[in-house]
């Protein structure tokens, strides 16, 4: 009976040393964005960045879990810029955080590629070439958004901005004729067009900048992250699985 005892002792020792080991090798990584409106988050697991942190999750590189969880765009940039952020943040581009050679943070390979768009309706057109025909043109853009090149042109072309708190939210506003273009990226237009079954009224032009580059923002502190993240989003695009899901936004 006492080797019994000895050996059943054993044994639970043994088990309890793997389930602290193994919770030891688990690091959960909160996902920050300050997304909330589609393409790019439907809901809790429905939109390109929430469907892209399950899919890590089935990887699980490096042992790491991930939970995607939203700030609001001031915020979440106060906690980037203070060093404070304890976590990765999804969805960046460089230029939009200051850090256009990518020195101050580490940036992953793009995941997503996408272009800012000028959307007006054909009942009130606003075109490139007769824009400065027109005066007291409202044009739509997202709050505390920085727009590389694009902000230029609007004050170069004497345009008045009206901020919204999402791209939606301003094409809502352009529908309502309540301002009279939006600077949208073409994505969410398209996202949107589909699911308002909309197949005409809309004029699009094409805006000055490059091309945005949706990457993962990781702060230097977190660089064992970075290390087993960044080869994962290197090879994303060439796995069928992963287009599959990119496809439906």
């Amino acid at each position: 009976m006492h080797i019994l005892h000895t050996v059943k002792a054993a044994f639970s020792a043994i088990a309890l040393l793997a389930a602290c080991l193994g919770a030891a090798r688990a690091e959960t990584v909160t996902v920050y964005t300050n997304a909330t409106f589609p393409p790019l988050v439907v809901d809790a697991k429905i939109g390109l960045y929430p469907e892209l942190v399950g899919y890590l999750n089935g990887l699980k590189p490096g042992g790491l879990e991930f939970v995607i969880e939203t700030l609001p765009r001031k915020r979440l940039q106060v906690l980037v810029e203070s060093g404070a952020l304890d976590g990765i943040v999804i969805g960046m581009m460089p230029a939009w955080m200051g850090d256009p050679n990518r020195v101050k943070y580490l940036w992953t390979d793009p995941f997503a590629n996408d272009s800012f768009v000028m959307a007006s309706t054909t009942a009130n057109p606003v075109l490139f070439n007769r824009i400065d025909e027109r005066s007291g043109v409202r044009v739509g853009v997202t709050m505390g958004y920085v727009y590389p090149m694009i902000d230029e042109w609007i004050a170069r072309h004497g345009l008045t901005r009206d901020e919204a708190p999402t791209e939606e939210r301003n094409l809502d506003k352009l529908m309502l004729g309540r301002v009279d273009a939006v600077i949208v990226a073409e994505s969410v237009l398209r996202y949107y067009t589909k699911t308002h079954r909309m197949t005409s009224g809309i004029i699009i032009e094409p805006m000055p900048g490059q091309v945005t580059e949706r990457r993962f923002l990781v702060p230097k502190s977190k660089q064992a992250v970075y290390d087993k993240l960044a080869p994962v989003i290197m090879h994303l695009n060439a796995d069928p699985a992963w287009r599959k899901i990119q496809s439906q936004y």
